[in-house]
């Protein structure tokens, strides 16, 4: 990067990380540090909830997501405003009404101790491996820039995150998170701009969408009903609707960002406008990597996006052999570029017989470029044993070789901005269960608040060692925006059906639910190993196992006396 893209850099990183810290300067008490006091209006919780998700995954593997497998990526999110309707009329009320720091107290009044640490547990376990995969996001961008070692890199960006949230907790996370979406929104509109601005001068902004909706690109809706097919209406809506109920209305890295609305009212509207604004921001999103996919089908793309790798494979014996495949693709993609052209002129034209032998011999094309790539693969991991998929480092690749000096700056601190955003909720969220529900509940039942302070603080540090350990093995997981779901999708289902039965199945005790719980654990993870259906619906499986396994332990074993929920 050039000197005014550092600049750019450091000084968007320090005002976002300096004002959070300012904003949360006062002492501390556990209701500021874990809630921020109940006091935030509604569109702080919005922003909070969306900087919550938008982390640096979002903004390297989702453009990379629509550059490999178009944009249908964005069903995933179908389910949302229905999710968010439901959360308004059910968890926030009773949540608030409880007044509870974390989403797994009111479940020891409800059913017993064992219970509500399971489920704590549970989302401690999902929590801290996916926040490890948040870390590892922009671990890539400085280990790519800098070629520093990826251990290294994990540490800086976990440990900076890490500090700020020790000293500032939720009240810090919550004002930095307005700043980073403020600058995040800016950065991408930008990125989309400057994308089409390289197009060729003949090549329109709806040309480029035009040529990547003919080679599969804009496939957004797929009405297909297809277990097995990871992304349709059909597991966005369903599948989707019990991740995202679950996700917000379970996990407490969301439910600790809603508590901390004014009010009721603040909350449900801060949820409300969450659910309207998520869809249209992802599919922005996704449209940039259309466009960078568009970009490259005028312009040679790099046989490998990972330029660190290649870098390291032209130091070893198997460099000759690599040239050699990069100078075949480039044939490839000269003669590509031609037939490219050629389906852009049929398409202003409409001539649908021109269109149709065009997209034919850009298919062909297309598996000889596959075939290519697939070799170089094999070759980079033989050389180094590389991390072969090369979908988070699109974006990035793109970023760093065309945008002008200070934009690039710009867009490295949307992605770091995104990842401290997602990282600082989740170890504040971390922090939150494991005080809460576990020392205050079981070690130190009336202490000072001080104490719990000082435990709050030493839980984030815990936790963002863990994470930081964890972000070691990321790069074995292929696309992250696909890992992390995945991994949710693992834990969330049984989380949600634990809290139904909660909400709605009053005759139904503590010991059967919590075996209940554990035997559907078992099976959603014995299905996702099975590969027996596509990874969004084991949450509809895990909550529905839940919800059956509970009542028939019910009936077979009833418990004396039941616990209500305090209403």
């Amino acid at each position: 990067m050039n000197y005014l893209d550092w600049i750019v850099l450091a000084l968007t990183l320090i005002f976002v990380v300096s004002y959070g810290i300012y904003r949360s300067r006062e002492k501390h008490t556990m209701d500021s540090f874990l809630l921020a006091d109940q006091s935030l209006p509604w569109y702080h919780v919005t922003l909070s909830l969306m900087a919550t998700q938008a982390s640096a995954i979002t903004f390297l593997s989702v453009p990379g997501q629509a550059y490999t497998d178009g944009m249908r990526f964005v069903q995933f999110y179908f389910g949302l405003p229905l999710a968010m309707v439901v959360l308004c009329v059910t968890f926030v009320p009773k949540f608030h009404k409880l007044k509870i720091f974390t989403a797994y107290e009111f479940l020891e009044s409800r059913f017993d101790l064992r219970t509500r640490a399971l489920t704590s547990f549970l989302f401690l376990l999902q929590r801290g491996l996916s926040t490890g995969l948040s870390i590892y996001a922009p671990s890539l961008i400085l280990s790519t820039i800098l070629g520093w070692d990826i251990t290294l890199t994990n540490i800086i960006s976990g440990g900076i995150v890490m500090i700020y949230t020790i000293t500032g907790g939720s009240r810090a996370v919550s004002h930095t998170h307005m700043q980073q979406m403020a600058i995040i929104t800016i950065g991408m509109v930008v990125a989309g701009f400057m994308v089409v601005k390289f197009l060729p001068e003949t090549v329109s902004f709806s040309d480029a969408l035009h040529v990547a909706g003919k080679m599969g690109k804009t496939n957004v809706i797929d009405f297909t009903f297809d277990l097995n097919n990871r992304y349709n209406v059909w597991s966005g809506l369903i599948g989707g609707f019990f991740l995202q109920l679950s996700y917000f209305g379970t996990d407490q890295s969301q439910v600790g960002r809603f508590l901390t609305g004014s009010s009721e009212g603040q909350s449900k509207l801060g949820l409300a406008m969450n659910g309207l604004l998520k869809i249209p921001m992802q599919f922005l999103i996704l449209l940039v990597g259309v466009l960078v996919f568009a970009f490259y089908q005028f312009s040679t793309p790099p046989l490998f996006f990972n330029q660190t790798a290649v870098d390291k494979i032209k130091n070893t014996p198997y460099a000759a052999e690599y040239q050699l495949l990069e100078d075949k693709h480039a044939v490839i993609q000269g003669g590509k570029h031609k037939q490219v052209m050629a389906l852009t002129d049929a398409v202003k034209i409409d001539d649908e017989n021109a269109i149709g032998i065009s997209r034919t011999a850009l298919a062909d094309t297309e598996l000889k470029v596959k075939e290519v790539r697939k070799e170089a693969t094999t070759l980079l991991s033989k050389a180094s044993g590389s991390d072969v998929n090369d979908v988070n480092y699109i974006f990035l690749r793109f970023v760093i070789d065309y945008l002008p000096v200070g934009m690039v700056g710009l867009l490295i601190a949307v992605i770091l901005l995104a990842s401290m955003g997602s990282v600082a909720s989740a170890y504040n969220s971390l922090a939150s269960c494991t005080v809460v529900d576990i020392y205050k509940r079981m070690y130190r039942k009336d202490d000072d608040s001080r104490n719990y302070v000082a435990a709050s603080r030493w839980a984030t540090f815990f936790w963002g060692i863990f994470c930081i350990a964890v972000a070691q093995y990321a790069s074995r997981l292929g696309s992250m925006i696909e890992a992390v779901n995945i991994l949710g999708s693992l834990f969330y289902g049984v989380i949600l059906g634990i809290f139904l039965v909660a909400f709605y199945f009053k005759k139904i005790g503590g010991r059967a639910v919590f075996w209940g719980s554990l035997i559907g654990e078992v099976f959603v993870i014995a299905s996702y190993i099975l590969d027996l259906t596509a990874f969004l619906w084991l949450n509809l499986i895990g909550c529905v196992l839940v919800i059956a396994f509970a009542w028939i332990i019910e009936q077979i074993w009833p418990e004396d006396k039941i616990a209500t929920l305090p209403v």
